[in-house]
């Protein structure tokens, strides 16, 4: 059996070949089913060849990529859980029926190398052997390798992108044969055209991304599933450059699954919503986790007309009615980030309206603060990221004090969030922009999710979760809270470390910068901002000093 993580002491296994190919975009077409506590659908991954090609140990063994050598590890053989699934030649999804646990003495029908086919695997027959076989074969077969855990796959096949009208202007190729390598060449073609697509043309990116992850399959690939990653290949391909550049998986998350968390609101309502740790998104979606994977996503998602969906995403979703009582809410994103910041939060959300209340919001402020202080904004906005709609380069964004915003929360807790959390938005988005400059994103919702939220607050692309004790805490709490949260906007989600172990980067500057939103938000003199500095770096020097006093010599070290 594989061994079992301790996240006291193990880092998080990245076992994606994100050396070899990158997923560029992600398409998701999601169902969320509160009675079977179950996210299940279809998910499009468009990919781009590395420039590295597998290599392989001196046992002929393929090495996997992985964030730290210490987790690299060869799995051991363990029996392979099988969903039993139907497919109907006319559904495009599957239909689920129970699980198999599939161990010794059972028949083996794979192929001569050891593989299954779709078939295989929705028959739920298959061994430990199998799996080892897979892991062990040694053939020459390039193997594409996701982070996955906690998800059952049903199906993996490829996008047959060239029979979408209007890809051929992504080609140079102006006739088309049934040669299978060329129509395979062609389909790679269209697919890198199309992830390198110029910013100004990212309405046309996204229409074609839409319609390509609609085309009919070309073929089902091979795959099995491990505790961590799920393996992908086609016979007969060898190097990540002919691999299919777009495929498409069908699958489910099982209630266990740590990627989510299902539960009630202080309402007494049901939710789910993405906690963003101990293992990220890996058990939502298959995908590429490490932070320097760097991808762009749209989702439409469905579920009964009682709840909202919120989630990452660069416009507030307008759903759509698909049946009674049935929505559907589309989001998507056009500035490439790590999969670990997609966050969805499905509840009986209730909006908190501002009355006749009108912000006190000052752009330019008349209080000072410390000369070291006093502003950080890039006064050149040049920027030297992958090609993107970028907002520091928007002339509109930059004169935006204020991006807008939106409060949910469950209903019992309106009244708490009218009086504490509304108003204090604008003034720390405005206090953020007087000290940064252009918002990185679009807009912001703001959400105060149920009380077994382990955190005060996590900040995403376009959403941030504050929990409810930001609420008791009354103004000064609420406050610095949100600004850390904002502050993410610029470090954490913007730019980030290229290595998790190097996160503590983003939270130092977080915690920082809250002090100085803070201080611009209530509009305190000079004096005031400096005791007020002084007296937290006591706070926080006195409550390191007790952490390690009273903590083991080992959590004391950075991994």
């Amino acid at each position: 059996m594989e061994s079992q993580l301790d996240p006291m002491k193990d880092d998080l296994p990245l076992m994606a070949n994100t050396n070899y190919m990158l997923v560029r975009h992600y398409v998701l077409d999601l169902d969320v089913d509160f009675k079977s506590k179950v996210i299940e659908g279809i998910i499009v991954l468009f990919f781009e060849a590395g420039s590295q090609y597998p290599k392989t140990s001196s046992s002929g063994k393929e090495c996997c990529q992985s964030q730290s050598h210490e987790t690299c590890k060869v799995k051991a053989c363990e029996p392979c859980y099988m969903p039993v699934t139907t497919v109907s030649a006319c559904s495009p999804k599957p239909k689920y029926n129970d699980f198999a646990v599939c161990g010794e003495g059972e028949e083996d029908t794979s192929d001569k190398n050891g593989n299954h086919s779709n078939e295989a695997q929705a028959s739920g027959i298959s061994s430990s052997k199998d799996f080892c076989d897979i892991q062990n074969r040694g053939n020459k077969d390039f193997l594409l390798v996701l982070d996955c855990c906690d998800l059952s796959v049903l199906k993996v096949e490829e996008v047959d992108v060239a029979a979408v009208s209007g890809t051929e202007k992504f080609t140079r190729s102006a006739k088309l044969t049934d040669v299978s390598k060329e129509l395979q060449n062609l389909r790679n073609r269209i697919v890198r055209e199309l992830v390198t697509l110029p910013a100004d043309r990212w309405v046309e990116q996204l229409y074609y991304f839409t319609r390509c992850s609609q085309a009919p399959g070309c073929g089902e690939l091979l795959f099995t599933t491990g505790t961590w990653s799920l393996e992908i290949r086609k016979a007969g391909v060898q190097t990540p450059t002919d691999f299919p550049h777009a495929i498409r998986i069908w699958y489910k998350t099982k209630p266990e699954g740590r990627s989510v968390t299902w539960t009630t609101d202080q309402s007494g309502r049901p939710c789910v919503y993405t906690m963003g740790s101990p293992i990220n998104n890996r058990a939502l979606f298959p995908c590429q986790e490490p932070p320097v994977a760097l991808s762009t996503w749209q989702a439409s998602v469905r579920t009964a007309a009682d709840f909202v969906v919120l989630m990452s995403g660069e416009k507030a979703a307008e759903p759509v009615q698909l049946q009674e009582g049935i929505l559907s809410w589309y989001y998507y994103v056009t500035m490439p980030m790590p999969a670990s910041t997609f966050t969805i939060a499905v509840g009986c959300w209730q909006e908190v309206k501002q009355q006749d209340f009108t912000a006190a919001i000052q752009t330019n402020t008349m209080f000072s603060l410390p000369s070291s202080q006093a502003d950080f904004r890039w006064h050149e906005e040049i920027c030297g990221h992958v090609e993107y709609p970028c907002r520091f380069q928007d002339p509109a964004a930059r004169l935006q004090a204020v991006i807008p915003y939106r409060v949910f929360t469950p209903r019992c807790l309106t009244e708490c969030c009218e009086e504490h959390l509304l108003q204090l938005i604008p003034q720390c988005l405005s206090a953020a922009y007087t000290t940064l400059g252009t918002h990185p994103f679009s807009r912001l919702d703001v959400l105060i999710v149920p009380s077994n939220f382990s955190s005060l607050g996590m900040a995403s692309p376009h959403i941030i979760f504050l929990s409810q004790s930001v609420l008791s805490g009354g103004i000064q709490l609420c406050g610095t809270r949100l600004c850390h949260e904002i502050a993410h906007a610029w470090f954490g989600l913007a730019i980030g470390a290229r290595d998790w172990t190097e996160e503590w980067l983003s939270e130092g500057f977080a915690t920082f910068l809250e002090d100085i939103f803070w201080a611009r938000a209530q509009q305190l003199s000079h004096d005031e901002v400096k005791g007020q500095q002084e007296l937290k770096a006591l706070l926080r020097w006195r409550r390191l000093r007790d952490e390690v006093q009273n903590s083991e010599e080992e959590l004391q070290v950075l991994r």
